[in-house]
């Protein structure tokens, strides 16, 4: 593969090699780390076996990545820092130092079972890159500023939506007088939700590369279409399901129970192939991002403030995803699915599509967000929907720590990785 291509700048075989072997490294940790949240629910829950949703996130993922992701990327995300009249031995060291630092992270954070931000470990790292290279004046500072402060509207909001949305579940459905009835009738409605909000997510977040530019208006109509076809085969869907089954012949509501769940159960994987599928198409340039630009930098000998992304890159991404989920995933998915709050296939359900919905109104207005706190929000929302008595605030304390220290800890470890990897390559 290296032999086809160009080779622009000094030790430009030795970068390649080391930018595949750490860009296929941090694909691993966020398989491991970030997509073990996504999926963290549907297997807490019980709606999915962990061998189900690697299975899931293996074909979603890579669909993602390699149908719809994104072949031109920023070269250094989030606007961080301007890259251009750095020299190119410097930045590319630098790209490789971030990406080892922020895979490193994460595999410790992993590790230790604490869901973290990708976005967030990657940008850590950039900062320590920038400050190395140019100063801490290089830096962006509203930048990261702005990323701080998805600490707090990212679990907060996200929260809140799965809180409601948990509610409404709760009284109209889980506690009615006839519970199989009352899910026959808004189970419909629900999907076409579940519909509506991912079709929204996957236009917003992960369908860059088709450059299909929808005006936001044009995509709400497309979602309520795709959601409208959701709910046509929903109500056809749930009636067939029931069809054998008399609600006013089971007396015992304990037994209707597990009827009503199997149903949301269903629904939880629609939502977990969505946000997978989301997910390798958006955050994916999170690992091969810089890795692209080591490629483009290496190939032309120039910096560019976006560089382009290579099929087999985005392959390898989402191959490294896949793998990380399959090997090293249990350990978030048993902290995101079970030890932040008991969860149900209705209770998770509600936390993905209150996860969703924030994205899609942060995506929409502007607003920093990070995907991973996002998520552990709405379980927390979920939690607090229960009473506090069901949360475990020593696992959220935990998290909560992992949260502040990702950015300084990723631009400790940058620092470190650059000046190892520039007095490994002699220069």
């Amino acid at each position: 593969m290296l032999g086809f291509i160009e080779i622009a700048i000094p030790h430009g075989g030795l970068f390649l090699t080391l930018g595949i072997i750490f860009g296929f490294y941090m694909a691993w940790s966020i398989g491991a780390n970030d997509v073990a949240n996504a999926m963290g629910t549907s297997v807490g829950s019980g709606a999915l076996t962990l061998r189900n949703a690697v299975i899931i996130a293996a074909i979603m993922e890579l669909a993602g990545a390699v149908l719809v992701g994104s072949h031109v990327t920023d070269t250094v995300r989030k606007g961080i820092f301007d890259p251009t009249g750095i020299p190119a031995d410097q930045l590319v060291a630098g790209f490789l130092g971030a990406l080892f630092a922020a895979a490193a992270w994460l595999q410790l954070a992993t590790f230790l079972g604490w869901p973290v931000s990708t976005t967030h470990s990657i940008v850590g790292a950039i900062v320590g890159v920038a400050c190395v290279i140019g100063g801490p004046e290089l830096v962006d500072w509203k930048a990261v500023l702005q990323l701080v402060a998805s600490w707090v509207t990212s679990p907060v909001v996200g929260g809140a939506v799965a809180f409601f949305l948990y509610k409404f579940i709760h009284h109209r459905v889980l506690t009615s007088d006839r519970p199989i009835i009352a899910a026959r009738t808004w189970t419909p409605f629900l999907v076409f939700y579940v519909g509506f909000v991912l079709s929204l997510v996957t236009l917003f977040k992960g369908l860059k590369n088709l450059k299909l530019e929808l005006t936001p208006w044009e995509s709400v109509a497309i979602s309520v279409g795709i959601g409208l076809v959701f709910f046509a085969v929903a109500y056809k869907w749930v009636r067939g399901f029931l069809s054998g089954t008399d609600p006013d012949s089971i007396e015992d509501r304990e037994e209707k129970m597990p009827i009503v769940e199997s149903i949301f159960a269903k629904l939880m994987v629609l939502s977990a192939c969505f946000l997978a599928f989301a997910h390798g198409a958006n955050d994916v340039a999170n690992a091969i991002g810089p890795l692209a630009a080591v490629v483009d930098i290496v190939r032309t000998g120039a910096v560019a403030v976006q560089a382009a992304v290579p099929l087999w890159i985005l392959v390898l991404g989402g191959v490294g995803i896949v793998i990380g989920l399959a090997t090293w995933g249990y350990k978030v998915i048993e902290t995101v699915g079970s030890k932040i709050t008991e969860l149900t296939p209705s209770r998770g359900f509600a936390a993905n599509i209150g996860a969703a919905t924030t994205i899609v109104l942060a995506s929409r207005l502007g607003f920093p967000i990070s995907t991973t706190h996002t998520l552990v929000g709405a379980v927390l929302g979920i939690g607090f929907a229960r009473g506090r008595e069901h949360l475990d605030f020593k696992v959220l304390k935990g998290i909560v720590a992992s949260w502040l220290i990702t950015v300084p800890a990723g631009a400790v470890l940058a620092v470190v990785s650059y000046w190892v990897i520039r007095l490994f390559v002699g220069s």
